[in-house]
């Protein structure tokens, strides 16, 4: 799951935002496309999506307690020892200037309704139990994101991963089972046009494409082409489709070889996602 989520963020990386002419023009999946205007961002590099998927990761398979000081302890570790960009430019900020989650959780302003607390939110999707995903999910995502949206997204994001790795039913009815899950729903709602900032913008867009195709490479296609923040609903996406036994695990050679793969790359992520529960 780590690695196929990080091959969408850094896919869609390339086109987060840029003009729709570009993404038809090059979503082809021929390779990773360097961004017009983001320039430090390399191709095949991956995002904060992905970045904080791992601190995510890593609190999980560590078996601490499952607090927000722990969760903060680990979102500022996981930026530290590997700093980069793609963070939101306030948040990057924020993040060079904590020295550690004591430091984080006070300095922290958590009302945002963004897309954040979903797109890192996966590995949760793992756990054994509808219960134990909408708490852990709730307990992450209100370090950063303690607004109603902010929330259900994340939890919305985290029930597809469980929804599919437990083979819960049709992929396609994905969205009416998290409808059932989720106090306001409204994730069954198809998605059309480009992708906003909000955390239900990008849910909805993942779970849309989610229903809608049946192989990681077409479902890949479908997140970009809805252009803006594609990055983050492919990350979404992809995540809960690598644990589906009916979808086809097609994902490119030259994508899945052309991901970073440094200290904390292709390889790290795949020893990672050995030891996730499930």
């Amino acid at each position: 799951m780590l690695v196929e989520l990080a091959v969408g963020d850094a896919y869609g990386a390339g086109f987060e935002y840029a003009p729709r002419a570009l993404v038809e023009k090059h979503n082809n999946l021929g390779g990773y496309v360097q961004h017009e205007t983001h320039t430090g961002i390399k191709p095949g590099a991956y995002t904060d999506d992905t970045q904080m998927t791992i601190a995510v990761a890593e609190a999980l398979v560590s078996g601490e307690e499952w607090t927000p000081l722990n969760l903060a302890s680990r979102f500022t570790q996981a930026f530290h020892r590997d700093q980069r960009v793609g963070y939101a430019t306030r948040f990057h900020q924020f993040l060079l200037e904590v020295r550690d989650g004591k430091d984080f959780l006070a300095r922290i302003r958590p009302d945002s309704d963004k897309s954040g607390a979903a797109m890192r939110v996966a590995p949760i999707g793992l756990l054994p139990s509808v219960t134990d995903v909408l708490h852990y999910s709730d307990v992450q995502a209100r370090v950063t994101h303690d607004t109603p949206e902010g929330v259900e997204a994340a939890q919305a994001a985290a029930l597809a991963v469980h929804y599919c790795h437990h083979d819960l039913g049709p992929v396609g009815k994905v969205g009416e089972w998290i409808d059932t899950q989720v106090p306001r729903g409204g994730w069954a709602q198809t998605w059309h046009g480009k992708v906003g900032p909000k955390g239900r913008m990008s849910v909805t867009a993942a779970l849309t494409a989610l229903a809608a195709n049946t192989s990681m490479s077409e479902l890949l296609r479908a997140c970009v082409a809805f252009t803006g923040d594609v990055d983050t609903v492919a990350t979404v996406a992809l995540a809960a489709a690598s644990r589906s036994g009916q979808y086809t695990q097609d994902l490119p050679e030259v994508l899945v070889s052309g991901l970073e793969n440094g200290p904390f790359g292709r390889d790290y992520l795949a020893e990672l996602d050995a030891r996730l529960p499930g």
